[in-house]
Order: structure tokens, then sequence, then C-alpha cells
């Protein structure tokens, strides 16, 4: 019997209505039974100021108890600007203070990015993994996510209308299970 990982979800959109939130539900219904997944909320994170680490806000702190639980993280996350989201760029930040004591050190990841555009928010994709590496993240590289005109892939009920999607999404969940699995002594 294979063992179990926590997994975090951080899904780099904050709208109730969100497509990213959607996928991100959908793709951890179609992953492998030794994953399990946990959606870590980063909205009421206050913006990080070293400052505040004198008397480190409450949100903060549960946020780092979470980020510590954790044996991996899913990065699931739309396109602002040609890079990530402002929040999560400060979920980044809060998790990798003070220094020395970073939540994200030597957990695995992956990053799915979607739009419903064509490009498929290549631009944060790439600037996650810049700032993931520095964070000593081992990111899965292949397969890679780009979902386009995921708008269209999703039924109303927030499931994967297209088998082709499905079947990459599918095939990337388990790729993430099996790179969890070989990081597990990292």
């Amino acid at each position: 019997m294979s063992k179990h990982y926590k997994i975090a979800v951080i899904v780099g959109s904050l709208r109730a209505a969100s497509l990213n939130k959607k996928l991100a539900n959908a793709l951890t219904k179609l992953a492998p039974d030794n994953l399990h997944f946990e959606f870590i909320s980063i909205g009421d994170l206050p913006h990080y100021n070293e400052e505040l680490e004198a008397e480190v806000p409450a949100a903060w702190s549960a946020f780092r108890s979470e980020m510590n639980e954790v044996d991996g993280v899913l990065f699931v996350t739309p396109e602002y600007n040609r890079s990530v989201p402002g929040f999560l760029k400060n979920a980044i930040d809060v998790g990798s203070r003070p220094y020395g004591k970073s939540v994200w050190d030597r957990k695995p990841a992956a990053i799915v990015s979607s739009s419903p555009g064509a490009l498929a928010a290549f631009g944060a994709n790439h600037h996650l993994r810049q700032s993931l590496v520095f964070l000593n993240m081992p990111t899965m590289q292949q397969p890679e996510a780009y979902i386009g005109g995921v708008n269209k892939l999703l039924s109303e009920e927030g499931e994967i209308s297209n088998e082709d999607t499905k079947s990459f999404l599918t095939t990337f969940i388990t790729a993430f299970g099996g790179w969890i699995e070989r990081h597990d002594d990292y």
C-alpha cells in the first residue's frame, strides 16, 4: 500500500465563481488515491511587511501552520498582467519568512495555469516557477499544464466536459503523484 500525501491546493483567484477554483476542484477528483487535497485560503493574508513579524498577524500564523503540515503544493492560477496575481505573490512572501523558516522549503510542487484566453496564463506559470526555484521547491517540469479556453472546458457544475482535456489532466495529476513520491525523502 502506498503512502498517503497531504497536498495543499493554492488557487490564485479569489472570485467565488473562479474558473481556476472550478478547475482545481475538478483536477483533484482525477488524482490517484494516495493524494489528499486541502484547499488553503490566501485571500485574508495581510500584505507582507517585515515589521509585522514583531507581532505576527493571526492569519499569517494560521497559514504558515497549515503549510507546514502538507507534503506538497498544487498551484492553480490565472494570469494578471503577464504575472501571478498579487495576493498569490503575497502568500509566497508570507510563507517564505522569517528568513530561514520558509514553509515552502523542499516541498514538491506543480503548477496549472488557465484562462479563457489562448495564452493560458503562460506568463503567470513561468513567473511562479521563478519564485519556486528560489524557494527550493522542486517543481514538476513535465507535463506542463497551460489550459486555454478554460471557460469552454468546464460544465456548469464544474466538471471537465472535454474528454481530451480530462485525459490530459488525468495524466498531469498522476504524474504529480509520482513527483510527490520521488521527492518524499528530499
